[in-house]
């Protein structure tokens, strides 16, 4: 069953989006342990969506990105995607996805087809 995952693109006060983008991967720096957890868990043909903070005590974030993951190398600790939509300014509720990596959620919910509707 696909999954659908919402990760950032901002660590170590660096922002990778642009290097995500053009290089069609995404991993994070400094995985916790729950992170690298649900980093395992993301596999090849799963959804994926690049957010971004709007702003301290914001109800909502920015979705950057959409895309299918191809691959998924745990050795490495990257997520290899091709991104189907770029340079996305939309606006949904933030549901609490704060941190680095949040899912899976389900594809059936209203709020996973704001963050994922091309």
């Amino acid at each position: 069953m696909r999954q659908y995952w919402v990760v950032g693109a901002t660590m170590d006060g660096r922002d990778h989006y642009e290097s995500f983008v053009r290089r069609g991967h995404w991993f994070m720096v400094n995985e916790k342990p729950a992170e690298t957890e649900m980093r395992r868990k993301i596999a090849p043909g799963d959804r994926i969506a690049i957010k971004r903070m709007i702003g301290r005590g914001k109800a909502d974030i920015e979705v950057r990105a959409l895309g299918i993951v191809t691959e998924s190398d745990l050795e490495e600790g990257r997520v290899y995607v091709q991104w189907v939509a770029s340079d996305l300014r939309r606006r949904v509720p933030s549901r609490g996805c704060y941190a680095t990596i949040h899912g899976p959620f389900a594809g059936d919910k209203e709020w996973t087809r704001q963050m994922f509707e091309l």
